[in-house]
């Protein structure tokens, strides 16, 4: 069964961060997601919102099936995402993104590269 999805297109500069916040708390606070695994599903979607800053648009889908949360960012310069997004302190990206969620991939899509984030949540 394939759940509602929630579609949030903003810009990318960090003062919009905040929204994306908001708006995965409010699915997962509809859902009964815990704490834990809202904060592990933000810390990814943040590590990824931090390698843009920028007017253009960034696209943020979130959904949830079957006790798993979905959610899809971009598009990304797919040097930015390959590179790791490392700053020298050993945290990279792949390293973050593999902790906090299940699954986490990398896709092309007409040209453009997305992440596509999974979180398996307590019931």
């Amino acid at each position: 069964m394939i759940g509602e999805e929630i579609r949030l297109v903003i810009p990318a500069e960090e003062d919009f961060r905040p929204i994306a916040h908001l708006v995965t708390g409010g699915l997962a606070a509809r859902l009964d997601v815990t704490y834990d695994d809202l904060d592990d599903l933000q810390v990814g979607i943040e590590a990824l919102l931090a390698l843009r800053d920028d007017v253009d648009e960034l696209v943020i889908s979130l959904s949830a099936v079957d006790g798993t949360l979905h959610a899809s960012l971009g598009p990304f310069a797919s040097d930015a995402l390959r590179g790791g997004g490392g700053s020298g302190d050993g945290l990279d990206l792949q390293r973050v993104l593999s902790t906090v969620c299940d699954t986490h991939e990398i896709q092309e899509r007409d040209g453009d590269t997305w992440v596509a984030l999974t979180k398996r949540v307590a019931r």
